[in-house]
């Protein structure tokens, strides 16, 4: 069963720094594109960043700057940096294929930044 397993998350102060891991199980992983989304509570899932098979990158107007998207075809894992967070940061973020390459969702990392 393909499977989406996201860590890092936790409780930073504004300004500080994260970064989360999403290793997929899916076998064509190192051929699609893979994004990073996030939910708050009461708000809809939203694109954070993207990242193509060849590495290249998009972010949102929210992050840009700030955070920064990698991959690591050969574990199957993609990363997101994220420095000089904000408490509008604070969220469930999730990583999945971009568009329709999406799978089921894991579980998610909760990210929560205080003031």
């Amino acid at each position: 069963q393909v499977q989406l397993v996201e860590s890092g998350g936790g409780l930073v102060q504004a300004g500080g720094s994260l970064r989360l891991s999403c290793a997929a199980s899916r076998s064509d992983f190192a051929y699609i594109p893979m994004a990073w989304y996030r939910q708050a509570p009461g708000k809809q899932r939203d694109v954070v960043a993207t990242i193509t098979s060849g590495g290249n990158t998009n972010y949102a107007d929210s992050v840009k700057g700030r955070f920064t998207i990698s991959r690591d075809n050969a574990k199957k894992t993609v990363y997101l940096q994220m420095n000089n967070l904000k408490p509008e940061d604070t969220a469930v973020y999730y990583c999945n294929g971009a568009t329709h390459w999406r799978i089921d969702w894991g579980q998610g990392t909760q990210v929560t930044v205080s003031s």
